[in-house]
């Protein structure tokens, strides 16, 4: 009988522990192709996350041109992350929910970079490039996960507007947001170098410090979401450093009422944009001193933290090999152009941060970055 034969073929393939090792479940080829996004949904995702940088973040999607073509994915990627995470505190009602979103990304990125992504397009992409990054370096270069979840819990702090409470605490946030974007987009050209990871430190802390300012108004004040839809704060703050507003004698509730003609908010304005000044022209005292002397000039103080280990030959590089690594990371330098601009727009208006001039994409921007490009100046 079929259901006799079918009994004697179960009882022959049982054997003992001693003949055969035990089997284990483990994940089959099938299972693993079924993760991978198809070509589709890559294509989709590229779409959906150069169409979120070109609606919040112009600058960044203008500039992906002086991206190599090898790299734009990540570049993209990494870019519509940043967008995504932080509207977190502007898209979520509660702390708590925010916190949640924020757990949401951290497992997100941890199964994208595992090439296990969600079907979520930024995550989508977001694989596609650290599969594509691990193939073109042969195995030796990856997108550091330490790095994403770095701007992740930094930006996981600032979901309840608190103030920074020194002007060096808004650099430490640049630096943890900003910067460790740059470094992201460094890594994935690829390129691990003490000198381009010094330029882009102080070029992101001048884009995070501006990005602070540009988003005085919008945080001052929140647009009222209407009933039952996502909201973020409903409480305004002004998030300018304590020290600078308390030397400057501007007051938050002088904000409130009377928005840019609060007494001293422009001298505030005017401290904190001078800093974000100064960095980029460190950043660009350092690219001379390297061509004219062969050195930055100074050591770069985030050089043991992190994701920042460098082998004895990247520390030893000569002039010719620093010169060299700059010339592959010119187009992510590029971002300090933008930044460059808005500061030169925000002092052609006073310092008046509220000046609705200000929230308008500078359709300069190309020309002034091919300019800066074609002439390896930042």
């Amino acid at each position: 009988m079929p259901s006799s034969k079918l009994c004697t073929a179960f009882v022959r393939r049982t054997y003992g522990p001693s003949k055969t090792p035990r089997r284990q479940f483990h994940a089959s080829r099938y299972l693993l192709d079924t993760a991978r996004p198809s070509e589709a949904e890559v294509d989709r995702a590229r779409a959906y996350c150069a169409n979120l940088i070109r609606s919040y973040d112009a600058p960044s999607h203008i500039l992906q041109t002086f991206i190599p073509q090898s790299s734009r994915d990540a570049y993209l990627a990494i870019r519509a992350f940043n967008v995504d995470v932080a509207r977190v505190a502007d898209t979520t009602s509660t702390p708590t929910i925010g916190m949640m979103r924020m757990q949401f990304w951290r497992d997100t990125v941890t199964k994208a970079l595992a090439g296990t992504p969600p079907k979520e397009p930024v995550a989508i992409l977001l694989a596609r490039a650290a599969e594509d990054l691990h193939e073109r370096s042969g195995q030796k270069a990856r997108l550091s996960k330490n790095w994403f979840l770095r701007i992740i819990n930094t930006r996981e702090q600032y979901l309840t507007n608190p103030p920074y409470p020194t002007l060096s605490a808004l650099e430490s946030y640049a630096e943890n947001t900003y910067s460790t974007m740059m470094y992201l987009t460094l890594s994935a050209l690829p390129q691990a170098s003490i000198t381009t990871d010094h330029i882009a430190s102080h070029i992101g802390k001048a884009m995070g410090i501006a990005a602070v300012l540009r988003g005085i108004p919008l945080i001052a004040f929140p647009r009222q979401q209407p009933l039952g839809g996502q909201s973020g704060p409903t409480q305004g703050a002004v998030l300018l450093p304590l020290d600078v507003m308390a030397e400057a004698n501007v007051r938050e509730e002088d904000v409130f009422r009377q928005g840019a003609s609060a007494p001293g908010l422009r001298d505030a304005v005017f401290t904190v944009a001078t800093r974000a000044n100064d960095h980029l022209i460190t950043a660009r005292e350092m690219l001379s001193k390297l061509r004219s002397e062969g050195t930055l000039g100074h050591d770069f103080e985030h050089q043991n933290e992190e994701e920042h280990q460098y082998s004895p030959q990247q520390l030893d590089a000569g002039q010719d090999a620093q010169l060299a690594e700059v010339e592959q990371a010119f187009g992510v330098f590029m971002s300090s152009i933008a930044t460059q601009s808005w500061l030169d727009r925000l002092q052609k208006v006073d310092f008046d941060v509220f000046d609705a001039s200000l929230r308008k994409v500078d359709w300069k921007l190309p020309m002034k970055a091919y300019w800066g490009y074609s002439r390896r100046k930042i």
